[in-house]
């Protein structure tokens, strides 16, 4: 109303033969109104802008160099679950950040500052009540007479992203069924322990015998329960690998690292033989599946030549009766008693 008031004021200055005096008044009047407009509007703006951002769940941060003060904006203290206004402390804040997230920040953090293009960094905070949260920190320096005096910039919650990320790389690694590391996990791994030029440690390739017969008559929802089940056995049996994954249909495998040696690998391969040919029950039903297991000490050649020698094994189990293992010296092969 008092815009609507002031504006008929002006026109009506216009039209009528007001003196210079009052006509400099006017101007006066009017600059202040301009004035109070651009405030205003700027007031609103920032408003818009605060009350967007906290819906995206990002804030605004500065802090002064080298006093450390701190300034954030509202959604700032909510992305880290604090009362909003409160004095901050960039040493109290510092201990919301996980002890791995704070020593890479702060390596991130001085060489932004040093080399003045500034830093975008993720880290990983917990809130007072325990919350486990992801914030992405992108921060320009200012300067002044060549003197870094303050970092500035915005923070945001990237929880969301980095929990579809993990998920996406744990479809990518391992097996929805078993929970198990998949295929390409597996061979990941062994590609880089190639590149590394890694030596030593054993390989063993379990591959179930007549595993297709459980499907073929009891289908395939219980033949998954059970493979879910012998899964968990040979988990158990080879849990000193440094990696076990499900390898095909009701094929499996286990690396281990160095010093593994045979007498160690065959007690193990004893162990995952008689866990899985133990009776197991299933949806009422109950089974004995055998297994048949191919076995390689890496410390000759390349880790991709021990797997190649695992599979010649396996095979060999397999002709030879199945039910055992092959692959280390023809006196300690054996069909498990």
């Amino acid at each position: 109303m008092l815009y609507g008031l002031l504006g008929h004021f002006r026109s009506a200055l216009k039209q009528s033969p007001f003196d210079p005096g009052i006509s400099r008044i006017w101007r006066q009047i009017d600059r202040q109104f301009r004035l109070i407009r651009r405030r205003e509007a700027l007031l609103t703006h920032a408003d818009i802008f605060e009350e967007a951002s906290i819906g995206a769940r990002m804030g605004i941060w500065e802090c002064e160099l080298p006093s450390e003060r701190l300034s954030w904006s509202t959604g700032t203290y909510d992305l880290f679950g604090l009362p909003r206004g409160i004095d901050i402390v960039r040493s109290d804040i510092l201990k919301s950040y996980t002890e791995q997230s704070l020593v890479a920040m702060s390596r991130v953090r001085q060489k932004g500052i040093e080399s003045e293009a500034g830093f975008r960094h993720d880290a990983e905070i917990r809130t007072p009540e325990g919350e486990k949260r992801w914030i992405r920190i992108s921060a320009t320096v200012e300067r002044r007479h060549g003197e870094p005096i303050r970092l500035f910039g915005i923070k945001q919650d990237i929880t969301e992203e980095k929990l579809l990320l993990e998920h996406t790389r744990h479809l990518a690694e391992f097996d929805a069924m078993t929970g198990l590391a998949n295929r390409s996990q597996f061979q990941r791994r062994l590609a880089a322990i190639c590149e590394s030029g890694g030596s030593g440690g054993a390989l063993m390739l379990v591959d179930l015998d007549n595993f297709k017969e459980v499907n073929d008559t009891y289908g395939h929802a219980i033949g998954d329960e059970c493979l879910v089940a012998i899964a968990r056995r040979i988990a158990d049996a080879c849990h000193s690998a440094d990696l076990i994954a499900r390898f095909g249909g009701d094929e499996f495998v286990a690396l281990f690292g160095p010093g593994m040696g045979r007498e160690r690998l065959q007690t193990i391969a004893d162990q995952v033989l008689r866990a899985v040919r133990a009776p197991l029950t299933c949806s009422g039903h109950t089974f004995s599946v055998g297994v048949s297991i191919g076995l390689s000490l890496t410390e000759n050649g390349t880790p991709a030549d021990a797997f190649l020698r695992a599979d010649d094994a396996l095979y060999a189990a397999k002709w030879a009766g199945r039910g055992t293992f092959r692959g280390l010296a023809p006196e300690t092969d054996r069909r498990a008693g």
